[in-house]
């Protein structure tokens, strides 16, 4: 919890503060709990509350009896006062999303990713798909705070472009972020798919997310997002979390870096049908070159390990088993105490890649006597990427942030 200031032309700083704690508590907190929990004077309370209020963003209409003395008025936040909107920019599918002040799901949509492995078009298709989506939803655009993009890294964020990402090898320095606040009349904010992840988990988890964890994320691709002390880590140019090149204890296909022990490689897609392929699940002509068959494919593959195939079974335990080894490492470089999965292709494996994981992960960390170790699945489901970006533009409206103490911003 974030403590305030009662130091002059710092109202921004503090507004973020009391809105935060209210935004916290469940079931409505009294002017009172807030100068406990936020160390703000009751003046300030006042002062800040008054403006929320006439902001719409908070609502003062119910109130609790707790013991002696006259009810107290419970502030509540205003959940449909704004709204903001998630892309997830995967190189199979666009997913779209709005949320409410909770980080709950109002309106979603999914598109066939646009352009294919060209971004040809795909700005136009995404400011497309968000004026839909307000649309269809009958969203008043006047309380739409803004647009956050997750997409695939490496990513350029103060340019606001993708830079080559692995699985979309035609995308060099595609911008994105200026041309699609042009086409929508809309703040967009640009960032890594698996970082907004952890900005979901952090803003709209079912649970409480925890202070120190890892999100390590399943798509067409293999990343992992960082919250250390309740804060997400970016690194020195947003790229945190590239693991793919990660080594792992068994020969695995030949990497583009000229290696054969990346765990990237290890759950890559292509390497996995072929597996299946000379294990005679799948025929020797089976046609899986673009993403959506491939997809499929991995799909079909997990289904019948699930179902006791045991070439298929083997396969897939294999890669959990690599993958455990090389997560492992992260969290002894970290000191996490948490993993979570998820992605686009998580809920389909999560059957049977839970229970590996879970059994393989401890093994290789080294502080594992000392606290436990939790590996989850994320709560947000394939949506996570969209509802992400979603929560970038709220955490950036909303979040307290320590510059904001700085006298002047």
């Amino acid at each position: 919890m974030q403590r305030g200031t009662n130091l002059g032309r710092l109202g921004g700083y503090n507004q973020a503060v009391i809105l935060d704690t209210i935004r916290r508590a469940q079931d409505g907190v009294a002017r009172v709990e807030l100068v406990e929990r936020t160390g703000l004077s009751p003046q300030t309370i006042s002062n800040v509350v008054r403006r929320l209020v006439d902001q719409g963003l908070v609502r003062e209409d119910r109130k609790t009896v707790s013991g002696p003395g006259k009810p107290r008025t419970v502030l509540e936040l205003e959940v449909s006062s704004r709204f903001a909107i998630g892309i997830h920019l995967d190189p199979a599918v666009m997913t779209v999303v709005a949320l409410n002040l909770t980080g709950q799901v109002v309106a979603r949509a999914r598109h066939a990713m646009p352009g294919g492995p060209e971004p040809d078009g795909t700005v136009e298709s995404m400011a497309a798909a968000v004026n839909g989506l307000i649309e269809e939803a009958g969203l008043d655009r006047g309380r739409i705070l803004g647009v956050g993009l997750a997409a695939p890294g490496p990513i350029n964020m103060p340019e606001g472009m993708m830079v080559s990402p692995p699985m979309l090898p035609d995308w060099d320095r595609v911008p994105l972020r200026e041309p699609l606040e042009r086409l929508i009349d809309l703040p967009v904010l640009l960032d890594k798919d698996v970082t907004a992840a952890v900005v979901a988990e952090l803003w709209a988890g079912e649970r409480e997310a925890p202070a120190n964890f890892v999100f390590i994320y399943l798509g067409t691709g293999l990343g992992a997002g960082v919250a250390l002390g309740g804060e997400v880590l970016r690194g020195s140019s947003g790229n945190i979390g590239e693991i793919g090149h990660f080594p792992v204890p068994d020969e695995v296909p030949l990497c583009g870096c000229g290696r054969r022990n990346c765990v990237g490689m290890s759950l890559n897609f292509a390497g996995l049908i072929r597996q299946a392929i000379d294990a005679g699940i799948f025929p020797p002509n089976h046609d899986a070159q673009q993403l959506p068959e491939t997809t499929a494919a991995i799909l079909e593959l997990t289904r019948l390990a699930e179902a006791g195939h045991p070439e298929a079974l083997a396969i897939l335990r294999r890669a959990a088993r690599n993958l455990a080894f090389a997560i492992a490492q992260v969290v002894n470089v970290l000191d996490v105490d948490t993993v979570i999965f998820g992605g686009p292709m998580w809920d389909a494996l999560a059957g049977l890649g839970l229970p590996v994981l879970r059994e393989e992960l401890p093994r290789d960390v080294v502080a594992r006597e000392i606290h436990g170790l939790e590996v989850v699945g994320s709560s947000q489901g394939p949506e996570v990427g969209a509802i992400g970006g979603a929560c970038l533009i709220l955490d950036d409206a909303f979040s307290p942030r320590a510059s904001g103490l700085l006298l002047g911003n």
